[in-house]
């Protein structure tokens, strides 16, 4: 599937020796997000304003209007949202996160329960320093890495409803679902499991929101993949989706296809008028939100862009590709694969290494030093229990590796480099070495943990 477009501006990328990614990975703490960007060849970390924009949307950021309130390019923005959502209030938001503090600090109360099914990290964080407990409800099909089951990104929706009518039913203040499921291997969220969950949030009163972070890719694949929806348009299931919920809270950093952005979707007037204040306080004027107009242009030209079923079409295609390069390496991912990312299995290439020496974390690493490629792990070091020596207590279901797919950023060439380098690492896979914590903020430990290689067997320490 040919990409609907051409490359019209480019940017060199460094390619360091052995030796300095060796050092620059020390310097680091061992922890590539502490890496400089002009030390990374190919940089996986993350699909989150990481994109390239269009010729037009570079020319409509032209016309950005920065007056401080009533902009022109707020109100171009606003109508643009509200014909793809329906939601008759809009509130920008410089980001994802920016949204979830404001929302949930104006929907959730201490003690209450957010149930999703699946938070993924700052997700995690906001609800917690709101004083509530985030609760994580995914389907069992989502157990199974291997399985082809289509929709393994749903909800677990008898839990939901055990939940919703047992004893802790009165403390669920939210039900929040990821679309797509960004947490469990970049895996949809079906049509049906969103209408099951408004009933449920209905009949027992409790709101019920989207994070729509990957709206456009989440509507591609339910037209592939659920019977009812093959002939809809991506922006027709993406605007269903949107009217089965109460509400939505977005990062525009993913499907806006821009560097910054958000925005808060809501129904509610009196819901809107507190996170309304709490936005002007902290984040600017409701007509601005944090943004500048020509983010606002860009945003707006962004959301037409991305549910173009050919640019939809290519994205998914390529995604595919690399899965089955990384598969035929002999390297196993989260099956079938997603869009935005793939979720390589570090436990099983890497059984000489057990949870407590981060087999996940050991591979991206790896990555990195072999190849030059930044990625993230998704394993005992970002979601495990660790006690206060930075000793792991509860390991990770399972020890993962997200690759991170920008949008329009890298060729299938690029891509087929990932591959031979993990390629060159399963053939001799037991020269991995693990790692332990140095040191650990308390909070989304995995942004600023610092580690050290664990000494291979025989050598000084």
């Amino acid at each position: 599937m040919l990409p609907p477009y051409r490359i019209k501006v480019v940017e060199p990328i460094p390619f360091l020796s052995a030796e300095e990614r060796q050092l620059a990975l020390a310097e680091a703490g061992y922890n590539p997000f502490n890496l400089r960007a002009d030390q990374i060849t190919i940089d996986l970390l993350s699909d989150s304003g990481t994109g390239a924009t269009s010729a037009a949307q570079e020319a409509a950021a032209a016309l950005g209007d920065e007056s401080y309130a009533g902009a022109r390019s707020w109100f171009r923005f606003r109508d643009e949202v509200r014909d793809l959502t329906g939601y008759p209030r809009i509130l920008p938001v410089h980001q994802g996160r920016a949204g979830e503090r404001i929302l949930f600090s104006s929907l959730l109360k201490p003690g209450q329960i957010c149930i999703s099914n699946t938070h993924f990290d700052t997700t995690h964080a906001n609800v917690e320093l709101v004083g509530a407990e985030a609760r994580d409800l995914p389907c069992p099909e989502a157990l199974d890495l291997d399985s082809a089951e289509p929709f393994k990104g749903n909800i677990d929706l008898d839990a939901l409803e055990r939940t919703l009518t047992g004893p802790e039913g009165h403390r669920v203040g939210l039900v929040l679902m990821t679309i797509t499921n960004n947490g469990l291997g970049a895996q949809p969220v079906s049509m049906a499991n969103l209408a099951a969950v408004r009933e449920l949030c209905r009949r027992h009163r409790v709101p019920f929101f989207l994070d729509a972070a990957r709206f456009a890719e989440n509507a591609w694949l339910v037209g592939q993949r659920e019977p009812g929806y093959r002939d809809w348009t991506p922006r027709q299931i993406a605007a269903h989706a949107f009217q089965l919920a109460d509400g939505c809270v977005v990062s525009l950093k993913k499907d806006g296809l821009s560097a910054i952005g958000g925005f808060i979707g809501l129904r509610d007037d009196d819901l809107h008028a507190v996170c309304e204040a709490n936005l002007i306080a902290t984040e600017g004027f409701s007509t601005y939100g944090g943004l500048a107009g020509h983010d606002l242009e860009r945003l707006t030209q962004g959301l037409r862009e991305v549910v173009d079923p050919a640019y939809l079409q290519a994205r998914a295609a390529s995604t595919a590709r690399l899965a089955q390069m990384i598969n035929d390496a002999g390297v196993d991912t989260v099956q079938p694969p997603g869009i935005h990312a793939l979720y390589l299995n570090a436990g099983r290439l890497l059984p000489h290494l057990s949870p407590r020496e981060f087999p996940g974390h050991a591979l991206g690493c790896q990555l990195y030093l072999d190849g030059g490629i930044r990625c993230a792990e998704l394993g005992s070091l970002y979601l495990g229990g660790m006690d206060d020596q930075h000793q792991l207590l509860t390991p990770a279901p399972f020890e993962l590796v997200r690759l991170a797919i920008p949008r329009r950023v890298y060729t299938d060439t690029h891509f087929e480099y990932v591959a031979a380098v993990l390629a060159d690492i399963a053939k001799d896979p037991e020269r991995v070495r693990g790692y332990r914590v140095v040191s650990s903020p308390p909070l989304l430990r995995h942004f600023k943990v610092r580690l050290e290689r664990i000494p291979a067997p025989g050598s000084a320490a």
